[in-house]
Order: C-alpha cells, then sequence, then structure tokens
C-alpha cells in the first residue's frame, strides 16, 4: 500500500513536470536535419506561446522536396527539454517519377543545450504520399539547430509580480 501511494505520487510528479507552462528557449532557429539517406536544412521559427512552424529543405537520392509543419510544445522538466507533436504537408520532385506531394505528421523530443545556442533533436515524421511511388513513409531524423534568437526571459518581472 505504501509503495502504491509514492508510485502513484511519482506519476502525479511526471505529469506535473511535462506541463505546457515552460516550453521552449529560443524564437529562431537554423540547422541541418540528417537521418534515413535524406539530408535537408530545418528552420524553425516560434509564432505563439507553445508553437513554431518549420520549413525543412530535403535532399535524397533522386529527389528534393519542401515541407511545413505546425508544431506544438510541451515542456518536459523545464523549458530546454521539450516533446512536441505537429501536421504540415509537403511537395517535391523525383527525377524518375515526376512531382509528388503528401501530408506530414511529427512527433519529437528537443533539448536546448546549456550556455550554448544548440539545439538538439530527434523526430518521427510520417508522410502519406500522393502521386508517389510509395504509398506512405515512415522517416526518423536528428537534427542540430543553431539558436539565432533566443527567447527573452522576464525573470525580473516574475519577482516584480
Amino acid at each position: 500500500m505504501h509503495l502504491r501511494f509514492w508510485g502513484a505520487l511519482g506519476g502525479l510528479g511526471v505529469l506535473l513536470a511535462a506541463r505546457p507552462a515552460a516550453a521552449q528557449k529560443y524564437n529562431t532557429a537554423l540547422g541541418a536535419r540528417l537521418g534515413g539517406g535524406n539530408y535537408g536544412i530545418t528552420l524553425q521559427q516560434r509564432v505563439a506561446s507553445r508553437v513554431t512552424i518549420e520549413g525543412i529543405a530535403g535532399l535524397r537520392e533522386r529527389e528534393y522536396s519542401g515541407t511545413v509543419l505546425g508544431q506544438y510544445h510541451f515542456g518536459i522538466l523545464g523549458p530546454s527539454l521539450n516533446y512536441y507533436f505537429g501536421a504540415g504537408g509537403h511537395l517535391g520532385h523525383n527525377k524518375d517519377t515526376g512531382n509528388f506531394g503528401g501530408f506530414d505528421g511529427m512527433v519529437g523530443v528537443e533539448y536546448k543545450v546549456a550556455f550554448l545556442p544548440i539545439l538538439l533533436s530527434f523526430d518521427f515524421k510520417p508522410t502519406l504520399e500522393i502521386n508517389s511511388d510509395d504509398y506512405a513513409r515512415f522517416p526518423t531524423a536528428f537534427s542540430i539547430r543553431y539558436v539565432f534568437i533566443k527567447r527573452k526571459t522576464k525573470l525580473f518581472e516574475r519577482f516584480r509580480n
């Protein structure tokens, strides 16, 4: 009985730690995305308190594509570690089959390295393809981004209130 109480209390602590109130320590980040034979450039821009728009210019053997995703971020144990999910779409061109497009989902985790303007992330981005030889794709990727514009913290305002 005693262990169940502490286990339940620990579960409640994890839920409270994963609250969306303190997500993201940056406004703009640009970098490289690598995974599964795909290479790309990724740009994230914060547009609301916990919302980013991510653009991905991707290259793969015999094709290129552009993707735009809206993402919603949740802080895990503070603003340096987040998980996020989102959705969007992509357009591209394959040298063998021509133009293609599709719908994208995304779920991932990101970490803002302390005292450095570096953002690391790992994500899963399943796609539903239209006008392509593939019906669906299930890539994972690692991204490293440089934080160009940090999110300003209102430390003194917290003390005043």
